[in-house]
């Protein structure tokens, strides 16, 4: 019989545990990071009364450029050196970074709304107010926007809808139009309330003339719109002109809460439905995470009891759902496109289907 070390036992043990704490440790870091990333999306008025609130709110000032605008996908809630201060400073001057692509601008703006209005501290009034002027100042005259400003670079000129870029910013606009808190007090004035009337007309409108129109019939929209043209057309290598539902049912949503719609606006909204309806994928589901020949992937199954999804892309000749890779060729199945592309983009969603219950109420009330 084989004797057994009881030492190594001990330290096999230690070792475990060890083991076992250190991915707990590893997990509540992980969530805390979720967490302060959260912050930006903070509702609670009481959180905005803490000094965390005002520490996260002063780095936004930090972050913020002299556009007006502020970068994206960096954590802005996490503590800074006194060297990344400095070099923040230094960075302000930049003009090629300003975006509203990924949530950012209209997100750390409505950050500083809520700080403000429970703080009354100045400065974060005027860094909102320079953020609005920002969003004015890259509104196109046919009422688009582009995704980046004041310098742009390729596809970013394109009026883009993608991620909702300008779908935040006409929401934005709606609330504080409407005066509902936080956009109540003296966070704005009357004379840059009606520029932002005029801007939301204006945008509204891009989005019904650049509607995709086919045999007289309004569908849905593309991701991003030619600036000059209002067609659909390409940004990344694998972002082609397209029908794209998931930046679509975003579009609706935005027109569905519009008081009083006129008959433009209804068409559009029948229209979009109508075409969400027709297309929608049934007995499938897209799962994510899956492991697969030792490979964590995404695929698409059979499932009878699986509610509607919709392909993200559906080409303009045919309406048939692709997904394509960084060599710009379309495909059919995501089993043709490689490992970085089919696990790095969200090529299948169910967005529309929220919008069905808000359909129905909206039918009763307006057709």
């Amino acid at each position: 019989m084989k004797r057994v070390n009881k030492s190594n036992g001990r330290q096999g043990g230690w070792l475990f545990v060890f083991f076992i704490l250190a991915i707990c440790s590893f997990s509540l870091t992980a969530q805390q990071g979720v967490e302060k990333q959260n912050r930006l999306r903070e509702t609670d008025q009481a959180f905005f009364q803490t000094e965390e609130a005002r520490r996260i709110g002063d780095q936004l000032l930090l972050y913020q450029r002299a556009t007006g605008g502020w970068p994206k996908n960096i954590d802005m809630t996490r503590e800074l050196s006194e060297e990344e201060r400095e070099q923040l400073l230094k960075e302000q001057g930049r003009r090629d970074d300003s975006t509203i692509d990924n949530n950012a601008t209209t997100m750390q703006m409505i950050y500083l709304a809520r700080l403000y209005q429970q703080t009354g501290e100045a400065r974060y009034r005027e860094a909102f107010r320079r953020g609005v002027e920002y969003l004015l100042s890259g509104q196109y005259a046919n009422g688009g926007w582009p995704q980046f400003w004041p310098e742009t670079r390729g596809y970013q000129v394109a009026i883009t809808y993608n991620d909702d870029a300008i779908v935040n910013i006409l929401f934005l606009f709606r609330d504080m139009m409407s005066g509902q808190s936080p956009y109540d007090g003296d966070l704005f004035d009357e004379a840059l309330l009606q520029r932002l009337s005029d801007s939301f007309d204006r945008g509204i409108a891009c989005i019904l003339k650049t509607q995709i129109v086919v045999a007289g019939e309004p569908t849905i929209w593309c991701q991003q719109h030619d600036r000059e043209t209002l067609l659909p057309t390409s940004a990344r290598s694998y972002e082609l002109p397209s029908y794209c539902s998931q930046e679509s049912a975003a579009i609706v949503d935005l027109l569905m809460s519009l008081p009083h719609p006129d008959t433009s606006v209804k068409k559009a909204i029948i229209g979009a439905m109508k075409w969400f309806d027709t297309y929608k994928l049934t007995g499938m589901r897209y799962e994510r995470g899956v492991m697969i020949d030792g490979e964590r992937t995404v695929r698409l199954v059979e499932d009878p009891e699986a509610g509607p999804i919709w392909a993200r892309f559906y080409d303009l000749e045919k309406v048939e759902p692709f997904v394509c890779d960084r060599d710009g060729i379309p495909r059919k199945h995501l089993e043709e496109i490689g490992s970085e592309r089919r696990n790095g983009y969200s090529w299948y969603n169910s967005r529309p289907t929220r919008l069905y219950p808000l359909y129905e109420n909206w039918r009763k009330q307006y057709e």
